[in-house]
């Protein structure tokens, strides 16, 4: 009983994690989201060099 039920969740996980993977390359390779996926590949050619805030003025004083 138990060989039989391990065997099940094995092959049972395996499939599952092979959709799960077939659907992640379908998701990627969908040709509506290539533009998507271009303009986040492009992102960190196209950021200015100025360091992000983080809720602080220049004097490093927290402002909210």
């Amino acid at each position: 009983m138990h060989e039989t039920l391990s065997i099940f969740a094995q092959t049972g996980g395996l499939l599952i994690f092979v959709f799960l993977f077939a659907g992640v390359v379908a998701y990627a390779l969908w040709p509506r989201n290539q533009a998507r996926f271009d303009a986040a590949a492009n992102t960190p050619l196209t950021e200015s060099d100025t360091p992000a805030t983080s809720g602080q003025n220049e004097d490093g004083i927290h402002v909210r």
